[in-house]
């Protein structure tokens, strides 16, 4: 056991580790008062939870984290990455088959994006998937309406700077198949782009600041897990012991 689950660890971090809601949903439920923590309702997040404390939400007990589960999703075009819509939109989770443990997301897709979306039961290993410092790719093909400039793709690997927002390194190519259609009037390219930060909406933005519109975008791999032939509104769990291969930094830091 580590020295933070020995002196215990913040409450909405012993909620998103049971699978029950992200920390940043935790925070926002204790402050409207659906936490007690042995007999006390909370209203801040600043408590520290340990071994043997009695944790309710809404009135039942929380239980052990569950065994951290990781699937794969094929998202549709039209879904919200979201667990509410405040606009009645269609969203994920609610398009998710029948069966399946409470998920969160890792990271989002926005509504018009497509392709592999990881969801987990673990509110920590989303986090630990989504920080800058795991490093891992997200790779797309993204098919694009206007002239390519493959001069300017290959310079997004300096970074760009769009309307005030600094983007780091981009990976983008125009794919082998495009090239051989060049000069034959295709209106639309397909161009592979790899991102290691992913910030909202990224490749459209970057895209149309090369002064190509995004008509379509896949995410085909995102890590070591891959899109492949996974069809489209079908989820597929990962092993277990692949999972603990692939993310052997997160459960080192559980054990």
């Amino acid at each position: 056991m580590n020295e933070e689950n020995h002196k215990g660890e913040r409450i909405a971090k012993v909620m998103a580790r049971a699978g029950l809601c992200s920390r940043r949903e935790a925070e926002r439920w204790i402050e409207a008062g659906r936490v007690v923590v042995n007999g006390t309702r909370l209203h801040s997040a600043a408590c520290v939870v340990r071994p043997g404390d009695r944790v309710e939400v809404d009135g039942k007990v929380l239980g052990g984290a569950d065994e951290t589960r990781l699937f794969l999703y094929h998202k549709p075009v039209g879904l919200v990455t979201s667990h509410k819509d405040e606009q009645g939109r269609r969203t994920v989770f609610e398009a998710l088959p029948e069966g399946l443990p409470r998920l969160i997301s890792v990271g989002r897709l926005d509504l018009n994006s497509e392709g592999l979306l990881l969801l987990t039961n673990d509110g920590g290993l989303s986090r630990y998937l989504e920080l800058p410092s795991t490093a891992w790719s997200r790779r797309y093909r993204v098919r694009v309406m206007g002239k390519v400039d493959e001069a300017q793709l290959a310079d997004l690997k300096h970074g760009i700077t769009v309307e005030g927002v600094q983007y780091k390194g981009i990976e983008a190519t125009l794919e082998a198949a495009v090239k051989k259609e060049a000069g034959k009037g295709k209106a639309n390219q397909w161009v592979s782009v790899t991102l290691r930060e992913g910030k909202n909406r990224e490749i459209r933005r970057v895209m149309e600041a090369l002064g190509l519109q995004v008509n379509r975008l896949i995410r085909v791999g995102y890590g070591p897990f891959e899109l492949g032939k996974l069809a489209e509104g079908v989820v597929q769990e990962v092993e277990p012991r692949v999972l603990k291969a692939q993310v052997a930094g997160y459960f080192k830091d559980k054990a």
